[in-house]
């Protein structure tokens, strides 16, 4: 049988690195995009006439659209390989950013942002197919989390930098090079990337259904239990750093535009640093998925519940804020292994999509909830008290997927022993 990864490094190493680049490309895109509202936001609101509950729905339908995307993404990948899938969809994301970037009224700027949800959906999930198939499997977990910590700084250009190209060019004008930048991407998918080395099949596994078994995915209480921590996890970080942070700190705090892009910057930043140090402590300090993840969701719990103590404080004081709420929920990504280890083998790759799946539906639904929670419209909100039902729903959600995921066993890491599963 041929090895994949002796063939890339025989004859493909070039190739292989390239692939990774577009792949690191196309998941940098799609960082920027989740984000790219909160900044800006209140043009968005003058311009279009956007109300709190409305800003909210536009935010979401980014998330929306990318977790509806996930299993038929699954059967596209499996039918018509990464290289196809990544090419279409990344074209499906140029038009998003074209029509929301002329987007005369709220629903034509929502039917943008379905279109980016879509465009960009397979970007991580094709890019591990790609790094499985292209390097040995040894080095597959440093890469996949080399390339999420390094996409990550989608995030950051998604802070100051758009604050900047959106004072020179207007939020049209950034959405309209964005747009550029993902033509770009998008040839680069098709001219650089083949789905597998030279002479290497697709594994049979991909040329299943991967609607079978679902059923048995749904029985186990492991894979609903971190589903929620997932949900929550990630839909607060998103709902606060894709939509609430940018109010709060201009319309809360009274900060400009560019002080707020600042401040904004750090929460990528924590969560890059986060990823590698909560991922050696779970690795190989503390040998634990579990532990590491309560850590996470209470500790975000805690850091949620201080921004509505935020007044009047010095500047650096939100800066720290704004880095632990980042590297806080950097752990969030440890319960990809951690369902993975509790599972039998045959599920796993179900219950990852799975995960994934609620992920983004946590990030959708939390910005539709918190702008249910909010009175009024962006402008007229001034001062912080505004915000505390957000924080309290977001905090209370955190604290309750916690207290949930004490009931389930932990895991140890590749090369420990394997819990039993729930039969």
């Amino acid at each position: 049988m041929i090895n994949p990864g002796s063939i890339a490094q025989a004859g493909g190493r070039g190739r292989a690195w390239a692939v990774y680049a577009v792949c690191l490309c196309g998941f940098m895109m799609s960082m920027f995009y989740r984000v790219s509202v909160t900044v800006i936001s209140p043009q968005l609101a003058a311009d279009l006439g956007l109300s709190v509950s409305q800003l909210s729905d536009l935010s979401a339908a980014f998330f929306y659209a990318f977790a509806a995307a996930q299993i038929p993404l699954g059967i596209f990948l499996d039918r018509w390989g990464a290289r196809l899938s990544m090419t279409l969809l990344n074209g499906v994301a140029v038009a998003g950013a074209l029509t929301f970037a002329l987007a005369q009224g709220g629903g034509m700027a929502t039917v943008g942002r379905v279109l980016l949800g879509l465009g960009v959906s397979g970007n991580m999930i094709g890019a591990m197919l790609l790094v499985a198939a292209w390097f040995p499997p040894r080095r597959f977990a440093t890469l996949t989390g080399a390339m999420v910590g390094a996409g990550t700084a989608g995030q950051l250009l998604a802070a100051t930098p758009l604050v900047y190209l959106t004072q020179a060019t207007g939020w049209r004008g950034a959405f309209a090079l964005a747009a550029a930048l993902n033509v770009l991407q998008a040839a680069a998918c098709w001219w650089v990337i083949r789905d597998t080395p030279l002479g290497v099949e697709p594994p049979r596994a991909a040329r299943e259904n991967p609607l079978k078994g679902l059923g048995q995915l749904f029985r186990h209480s492991y894979y609903w239990i971190i589903s929620l921590g997932a949900f929550f996890r990630y839909g607060c970080l998103m709902a606060l750093q894709g939509l609430w942070a940018g109010p709060y700190l201009m319309k809360g705090l009274g900060l400009d535009q560019v002080q707020a892009g600042n401040i904004l910057l750090f929460v990528p930043l924590g969560y890059m640093i986060g990823l590698p140090l909560w991922g050696r402590i779970s690795d190989e300090v503390l040998a634990s998925r579990k532990r590491v993840i309560l850590m996470s969701l209470f500790g975000s719990a805690l850091l949620t519940l201080s921004l509505g103590l935020m007044q009047g404080v010095p500047v650096w004081v939100l800066y720290a804020l704004f880095l632990g709420l980042g590297f806080m929920s950097a752990p969030g990504q440890i319960m990809y292994p951690h369902i993975k280890e509790l599972l039998p083998p045959h599920l796993a790759a179900r219950a990852l999509t799975g995960i994934n799946l609620y992920t983004m539906l946590g990030a959708a639904s939390l910005m539709q909830m918190a702008g249910l929670l909010v009175e009024g419209d962006p402008s007229s909100l001034s001062g912080i008290e505004g915000y505390w039902p957000v924080w309290l729903f977001m905090a209370g959600g955190l604290v309750l997927s916690g207290l949930l995921y004490i009931l389930i066993p932990d895991s140890r890491p590749v090369g420990g022993q394997r819990p039993a599963s729930e039969g």
